[in-house]
């Protein structure tokens, strides 16, 4: 048991409009549609979000059945490997999109652990083709010209996608250039370093694991903080306009 649990206390926050969400309070179930693995959502409609994340960990080898209908998949690699259901194998920092119906499950080998976004597809025409990379082909821009600020995105800039996902990767002293506020949403989590997030009026230390929800229209700022630079995936709907469905 950990010092938090210990004591009844726990990082994670969970305010009307956004959330913190830290590992000392991921509670790991299983489910019917991934066989074998253990998950911990950890952003859920229930929450007031429009999509699902969590994480995934298999202990041993085991599967993750294709989204219901009308569901979307991204998922990004942590640890170990999966291989999607065209023989394609995901090693750390690969990542895949599954489109509604177009993208079948996947098998996780022993060991392995990822982040998985699920969503209701909002299309825009046709759908897009399924999309598997990796990361390190992925060459980064600086953000609003700051080389200190570098994203890396990970799904074409194509107006039939409305989501994306991004990779964010901050020099130590680096921040984004002002408070956001916009009618998208975002799941994030964290992936190595750490720093200072405010979300609306609270200022929240985060570190490698913490994931965060940001409802629309939240204030939102980052700055990094320590020696090593800091970097976490983020993802927004993307694409619509403030008046398509939710």
């Amino acid at each position: 048991m950990n010092h938090l649990a210990a004591f009844g206390a726990t990082r994670s926050d969970i305010k009307p409009r956004h959330a913190l969400l830290t590992p000392e309070s991921h509670e790991w179930i299983t489910q019917p549609d991934w066989p074998g693995a253990e998950l911990a959502w950890l952003i859920s409609p229930d929450l007031g979000a429009q999509l699902a994340m969590g994480i995934v960990r298999c202990a041993e080898a085991c599967e993750a059945q294709p989204p219901a209908k009308g569901i979307a998949r991204f998922l990004f690699c942590l640890e170990g490997h999966a291989r999607l259901t065209d023989g394609t194998v995901l090693s750390p920092e690969d990542f895949c999109f599954q489109p509604p119906g177009l993208g079948g499950g996947l098998h996780f080998t022993a060991g392995a652990k990822a982040v998985v976004f699920e969503w209701r597809f909002l299309p825009r025409g046709p759908l897009p083709n399924p999309v598997h990379g990796s990361l390190k082909k992925i060459a980064g821009r600086p953000l609003r010209g700051d080389d200190r600020l570098v994203v890396q995105k990970m799904l074409p800039e194509d107006s039939s996608f409305d989501f994306e996902f991004n990779i964010m990767n901050f020099q130590p002293g680096a921040s984004l250039a002002y408070v956001e506020t916009h009618f998208m949403e975002h799941g994030l989590l964290m992936l190595d370093g750490g720093g200072v997030y405010r979300l609306d009026r609270d200022w929240y230390p985060v570190t490698a694991g913490d994931a965060i929800w940001m409802g629309p229209h939240v204030p939102q700022w980052f700055g990094a903080l320590g020696r090593s630079p800091a970097r976490y995936l983020i993802c927004k709907n993307y694409n619509r306009s403030p008046l398509s469905p939710r």
